[in-house]
């Protein structure tokens, strides 16, 4: 049990990462690096930023919930 509670914990610490990492500077968003800067004809969304945010926020959550779990054990 504690093998496959290892494995989720890796897993999740990659997904932390990887969120971390997506997320936008203050000056610059996400959408301008994928698009080219296309959205100024377009209009600037922010529903990409929003879901990467909430996505980076629970994957954390269960991060730190997983490594009181393995401390336990």
């Amino acid at each position: 049990m504690v093998f496959v509670l290892k494995v989720i914990h890796f897993i999740i610490a990659l997904s932390v990462i990887v969120g971390v990492l997506l997320q936008s500077g203050k000056s610059a968003g996400l959408s301008g690096v994928i698009d080219g800067g296309a959205t100024t004809f377009f209009g600037k969304t922010k529903g990409i930023e929003k879901k990467l945010s909430m996505f980076t926020t629970i994957v954390a959550i269960l991060f730190m919930i997983n490594s009181i779990i393995l401390a336990l054990l």
